[in-house]
């Protein structure tokens, strides 16, 4: 049975070869090619097609989704299956980014008579400057390597990591050159985690109306107690006869209460609430709600209208349902 010492040693020289690799890609992206990429990419009014054999294939599906989230609409097209009709998906405007580490993929080559016919220029991503793929293509992107992390030089390893991250260098330097904003970002992110922090807003979540927990100034402490148990949200805004918040009591204000010995029913929430609570418009992110909320050590918040009066309210574990935290 092998040692954990040489299963570690293993997994470092992998690390390391791997490291060199990306090193070494500094002086491609440092070259012409990758600009005249970037430039063709901008200029592109149609989209960027992704081809790849094998890893190379998995590797693409990758850059080409990467590509569609940061603003260059892109698509992945798998080169065995263009032969066989999906090569229809191409329109005059579009752009081929062709990934084969040796730049000899058959099943790409097979497609480079159909390609230049249609006259949609290709960006070749190989290890090869020599091959035939780069010869086919208008710019070139190498990704060579100075060795394979596999011992026995055969398994994409370094090849295929030195691709991913010239995928990445072309997708960020393009989001940055479209000038990609967070809400850009957003639109293509509907769902998920990443959707809901950057979409929903604190309207989204608040409970309002009759769910809204709100009692007057001049009320009791017992009163006010009634109110916060129906609502459930643990706390309640307190309004003065204008309908303008006042205050605000939670559950923490009523353990202070209780330690201090006070009386319930003959004492004025207005004598225990807090005043100048911390509230929110119903117009920003939950996200920025949520990050108030830490800072300020909260569980909950009122939201207000330009008038301060209450609209709404919403706490942490609304938060959590929502999906935000």
């Amino acid at each position: 049975m092998v040692d954990a010492d040489q299963l570690r040693q293993w997994g470092r020289k992998v690390i390391d070869t791997e490291r060199n690799a990306l090193d070494n890609l500094y002086q491609y992206v440092d070259s012409s090619e990758f600009a005249k990429a970037c430039q063709l990419i901008l200029a592109c009014t149609g989209k960027v097609i992704v081809m790849g054999m094998g890893k190379s294939g998995h590797i693409g599906n990758k850059i080409s989704a990467t590509l569609a989230s940061t603003g260059t609409p892109a698509f992945f097209v798998h080169p065995g299956e263009a032969s066989h009709g999906d090569l229809g998906v191409l329109s005059e405007n579009d752009i081929v980014l062709a990934i084969s580490n040796s730049g000899e993929a058959s099943e790409i080559l097979t497609l480079m008579p159909v390609i230049k016919r249609m006259g949609l220029p290709v960006i070749a991503v190989t290890g090869k400057p020599e091959s035939n793929m780069a010869k086919h293509s208008v710019v070139h992107l190498c990704i060579e390597v100075p060795e394979e992390a596999c011992p026995l030089g055969l398994a994409p390893t370094s090849s295929t990591t030195a691709t991913l991250v010239m995928g990445d260098a072309l997708a960020v330097a393009l989001l940055q050159a479209r000038g990609f904003t967070k809400d850009d970002f957003a639109l293509s992110h509907p769902g998920g985690s990443l959707g809901r922090k950057l979409l929903l807003k604190v309207s989204d979540v608040m409970h309002k109306g009759k769910e809204l927990p709100l009692v007057a100034e001049d009320i009791c402490i017992t009163e006010a107690l009634y109110e916060i148990s129906k609502k459930g949200l643990g706390m309640t805004g307190v309004v003065d006869s204008q309908g303008l918040l006042v205050g605000i009591f939670t559950d923490g204000d009523l353990r202070r209460v209780i330690d201090a010995e006070i009386n319930l029913r003959k004492t004025s929430i207005s004598e225990v609430m807090t005043h100048g609570c911390v509230t929110v418009s119903q117009g920003i992110l939950a996200a920025q709600a949520l990050k108030l909320m830490d800072e300020k050590e909260i569980n909950g918040l009122i939201v207000t209208d330009e008038q301060q009066k209450p609209i709404g309210a919403l706490n942490m574990l609304d938060m959590v349902k929502a999906g935000v935290i």
